[in-house]
């Protein structure tokens, strides 16, 4: 049984600082931390979006919701320091990072993939990431209050990846290496921040939807040729679904819950982990 947010403590008082807060996973995000007490600060490139996310909670929690936006754009350094040190400004030290910003690239098959793409989706997904993490990890590392024993790793990090990085998606091989790089970072910089107290994890989201980016894939992917997908974008669904033993898609709801518990103490021994969100999709013994 799902707890009532008002009753749901774990994030209470917490910064927590997501990118990628403008678009439809990050401003899930905003809204359910934000019913939880939590004090967020929100990145994203688009200004305009992410000031629709703000409006939406303030809509929402009015008066009581602790939230500062903040432009940023990731693959650039000075624009990460610049937001993080206006978040620390603002709340403190950040608790919870939701590493969330990203790009889906083109969808073609790999002889037909443009390297500049490539190169863009590397830049957003895998240097705009570590950008974040390095920067906010300097901040939680700074922090003297360390302890010891249960409860000792009281910072986190989630990174989002995706099922792609562990499938090879067909027609998305940029996207693809950059969520395999992403898994990879994760489980180094886990080893590299656990004494300091820095917990890191990633979520591997699939098949969510309904929604225009679940409909916008499988006309993409109808459309690019590849021999794995039907050239009509309701058998290519079709087919996607077929093949998650639950038979249905996942909601970006139950992505952010996920998100929520590996931010929150009830992971507090989990670090280095990947959580596959996909219906049992890439399920097996590995």
């Amino acid at each position: 049984m799902s707890i009532p947010p008002e009753h749901d403590t774990r994030f209470r008082g917490k910064h927590i600082i997501i990118t990628g807060a403008g678009g439809n996973f990050g401003r899930e995000g905003c809204i359910y931390f934000g019913l939880r007490g939590a004090k967020i600060s929100a990145l994203d490139l688009n200004k305009e979006t992410l000031l629709e996310t703000e409006a939406l909670l303030r809509s929402k929690l009015d008066d009581a919701i602790s939230i500062k936006c903040f432009e940023c754009n990731v693959t650039d350094p000075a624009s990460v320091q610049v937001a993080i040190d206006g978040a620390v400004e603002e709340y403190g030290v950040p608790h919870l990072l939701w590493n969330n910003a990203g790009y889906q690239g083109e969808i073609k098959p790999t002889l037909e993939y443009s390297l500049a793409d490539f190169t863009n989706v590397m830049n957003i997904n895998v240097c705009g990431m570590f950008n974040v993490l390095q920067t906010v990890a300097k901040k939680m590392a700074s922090d003297p209050q360390q302890e010891s024993g249960v409860g000792s790793h009281k910072y986190s990090i989630v990174n989002t990846a995706s099922v792609a990085a562990m499938r090879g998606t067909p027609a998305m091989v940029a996207y693809s290496s950059s969520k395999a790089a992403i898994l990879a970072m994760t489980v180094s910089s886990a080893k590299d921040l656990a004494p300091y107290g820095i917990r890191v994890n990633a979520i591997s989201p699939a098949l969510i939807g309904p929604g225009y980016m679940w409909d916008r894939q499988n006309e993409l992917h109808a459309k690019s040729g590849s021999p794995y997908f039907a050239s009509d974008s309701d058998e290519v669904a079709k087919g996607k679904i077929s093949g998650v033993p639950m038979k249905r898609l996942g909601t970006i709801e139950e992505v952010v819950k996920s998100v929520a518990y590996l931010l929150s103490d009830d992971s507090s021994y989990i670090t280095a982990f990947n959580l596959v969100v996909d219906g049992g999709m890439s399920g097996g013994l590995r």
